[in-house]
């Protein structure tokens, strides 16, 4: 079984599929709201120079969350 970690510890270019979100209350809704569920793949594509914010790629879009967001979803690595 592959490890969970939370998205910021994620590397450039890694493949990964989301295990939880652990936000409560509006933000959690707010990260759903985005398409950000369980289940989802996605890969990091980039992060800015001091790490924050960290950009996703995910069906056709891309998506920029801060780090204090990135958080709250914990992935997997995908092989």
């Amino acid at each position: 079984m592959n490890s969970c970690l939370t998205l910021r510890r994620a590397q450039v270019n890694q493949k990964l599929r989301i295990c939880s979100i652990d936000a409560k209350g509006e933000l959690g809704r707010r990260i759903r709201d985005m398409g950000l569920i369980p289940g989802v793949e996605l890969s990091v594509v980039g992060k800015a120079p001091l790490k924050d914010p960290v950009a996703l790629r995910l069906r056709d879009f891309t998506l920029t969350l801060r780090n204090s967001e990135a958080d709250h979803i914990v992935v997997e690595p995908v092989e």
